[in-house]
């Protein structure tokens, strides 16, 4: 079941001509044409006749991708427009080249009631250029008391239960969730983190954060939490869901839980992947994020993770922060990163071209991973499918900049980057969600 909502648009007419068309899921790596008419996959193939009325595309030289799909995303409605609202979110994640998004419940107010989830899902169908999905909270206000009425918020079409931003506190509400969501069909996702070790910290603890004086968020910050929550899982014969991994010693935890037969699946971010904490030795705020940048040993084995599959997808953790809360000093900054339009770039640049990952595992990863840990169907480039892809071209270089970004922030771990690989063309639900005019 899809559980999204998105406006509607006219159904798409198009003829891609003469791309790669790269599709794991499909076993297709190949040059090929791609007819969509009204808004599903008619042909693929080559030398495919245009019909009339469909617009044909030259995509020589180009990737033809499945869409990518995002389950961590904080597009700030409702609350903080100002920083982030549905139009512009899922504008910048079509832009992206993403064709889903599902955004977390930390807003203001929470997602934590059905009628509250309800009154999003009309915002969507109202303004979300690409359909758009929500999380329920896992306590009412997200204060780690309270559990929310799973039930009624599942009804409503919650993709699955979070309090992303806050951890589960104790040991005991992990448990409670794990046993009110399993009853539901849906998954609690957790926010790996031990407050005791977090609190006051700005970035992570080692040599680089002595050496500017900052006070550090160990890594067991992180992966004690994460084992207790795989721990409690297990015992609850629960699925599990576990955001932004960044620590090697998750990652172990991970893995013992998933060679035991454990339904537990994980996502790492961009910036995780391809970053380390000497970025913050610039400091730059928009590298200040919750969990922190870590070592080169931790990004090395979530490189590896990812590759593997231990790691199951790339979600972006989409943040965007007003100017007020990162043009500050360092220590006061807001955390957080804003993800949706570079995250292919990114690791197309950084991960594919250094040959440390492969383009089909990326695609994997990014788009038909994440979809089946959602429970929609995944992207694929086949005849009958719905047209969810987006058109790649993979020798096109830009600098990211604060004014090419459609997001409402523009608070980018990656501004002033040169990137390789640009988003031309998304379809997402069979429309014609993004097309770049350049």
């Amino acid at each position: 079941m899809d559980r999204t909502w998105h406006k509607p648009l006219p159904a798409a007419d198009l003829l891609l001509r003469g791309g790669r068309v790269v599709d794991p899921r499909s076993g297709i790596d190949a040059v090929q044409d791609v007819l969509v008419k009204r808004g599903r996959i008619a042909e693929t193939g080559a030398a495919i006749t245009a019909p009339k009325g469909a617009r044909e595309v030259d995509v020589t030289g180009m990737l033809v991708l499945p869409g990518f799909v995002d389950l961590h995303a904080h597009l700030r409605a409702p609350g903080r427009e100002d920083e982030e609202d549905v139009a512009s979110g899922t504008l910048a994640a079509a832009a992206g080249g993403y064709v889903r998004v599902f955004a977390m419940a930390n807003t203001d107010p929470a997602i934590d009631t059905a009628a509250g989830l309800r009154g999003m899902a009309d915002v969507a169908r109202a303004e979300a250029v690409v359909p758009l999905g929500f999380y329920g909270a896992v306590t009412r206000g997200l204060k780690g008391e309270q559990l929310t009425e799973m039930a009624e918020l599942a009804e409503a079409g919650a993709v699955a239960f979070s309090d992303d931003g806050r951890p589960l506190a104790t040991a005991v509400l992990v448990r409670r969730a794990l046993q009110y969501a399993k009853i539901t069909g849906r998954v609690v996702a957790v926010h790996g983190q031990d407050d005791s070790l977090f609190a006051g910290g700005q970035m992570h603890e080692g040599p680089v954060s002595a050496r500017l004086g900052l006070a550090g968020i160990p890594s067991l910050c992180e992966s004690l939490d994460v084992a207790r929550a795989l721990d409690m899982a297990a015992y609850e014969a629960a699925p599990l869901h576990v955001h932004h991994v960044s620590a090697a010693a998750s990652l172990e935890a991970l893995s013992r839980a998933k060679s035991t037969g454990l339904k537990v699946t994980a996502e790492a971010t961009p910036h995780h992947l391809t970053m380390t904490d000497e970025a913050v030795v610039s400091l730059d705020s928009n590298v200040k994020m919750n969990p922190p940048l870590r070592e080169e040993d931790d990004r090395q084995a979530l490189v590896k993770a990812l590759k593997s599959g231990l790691v199951d997808c790339v979600a972006t953790d989409h943040a965007p922060h007003a100017p007020m809360s990162k043009d500050v000093p360092f220590e006061e900054a807001a955390f957080g990163t804003t993800g949706l339009e570079t995250a292919f770039a990114v690791l197309y640049t950084d991960l594919v071209k250094r040959r440390a990952l492969d383009l089909g595992t990326l695609v994997t990863r990014m788009s038909q991973a994440p979809a089946a840990i959602a429970g929609g169907e995944p992207p694929a480039i086949r005849p009958g499918a719905l047209a969810d892809l987006c058109v790649v071209d993979p020798r096109a270089t830009w600098t990211v900049t604060v004014e090419g970004f459609k997001s409402k922030s523009a608070n980018s771990a990656f501004l002033g980057r040169r990137l390789t690989g640009r988003v031309k063309l998304t379809v997402a639900a069979g429309r014609v969600a993004w097309e770049d005019d350049a």
